[in-house]
């Protein structure tokens, strides 16, 4: 997500003055709303002195800009913008315990790379703060597919695990391990 500012938009030099959306920019953005917020509150404050008709509104005003404060204030403490691994492909979460278990499913037409790309991606995504475990300081992810031996019958196959730590947000030593004889297993591509 970009935003401009006022004069690139007025000079029309929108490429050249774009501001992502990072923390940063949002600690920026929540020292103008608190000023405001100052500003709200005293100009209410002084409605009250005078007994001015729109007092209420007044607070109610700053009350918005109070919470608005807080919130931009929660989104420059964590960026909002997730890590693309390039090569992953899409996978579903189909299990996850909230602590130190995750399980993934990935189409049966996964290659190898791209089995490894999809765990380091599903690693990224599913990390997060309020994850604990008092046994296991590591994160657990599973890839698993479906098999189709015989029409009728299912047969979950684990593909490969990825662990990661709990408690850094870029784990610099994950684990990634891909089960060769599994990959195997699967159906080779339809050539099109």
């Amino acid at each position: 997500m970009t935003i401009y500012s006022e004069k690139a938009i007025a000079k029309g030099a929108r490429s050249n003055a774009m501001m992502t959306l990072s923390p940063e920019t949002f600690l920026t953005l929540t020292q103008w709303a608190g000023i405001l917020t100052i500003v709200c509150a005293v100009v209410a404050g002084i409605s009250f002195a005078l007994k001015w008709g729109i007092r209420f509104r007044l607070v109610g005003t700053t009350g918005f800009m109070l919470v608005l404060t807080t919130g931009l204030f929660a989104l420059s403490l964590f960026p909002i913008a997730r890590t693309s691994v390039p090569g992953a492909v899409r996978y579903v979460v189909v299990y996850d315990n909230g602590a130190n278990q995750a399980v993934i499913s990935v189409p049966n037409t996964i290659t190898r790379s791209e089995l490894e790309a999809t765990l380091q991606q599903a690693a990224s995504d599913l990390y997060s703060l309020g994850r604990g475990s008092q046994n296991d300081a590591k994160l657990t992810i599973r890839a698993r597919t479906i098999l189709h031996p015989q029409p009728g019958i299912s047969q979950p196959l684990i593909l490969g695990q990825v662990q990661r730590s709990l408690a850094q947000r870029n784990d610099p030593d994950l684990k990634i391990d891909i089960y060769g004889d599994r990959l195997r297993q699967l159906p080779p591509p339809i050539a099109s």
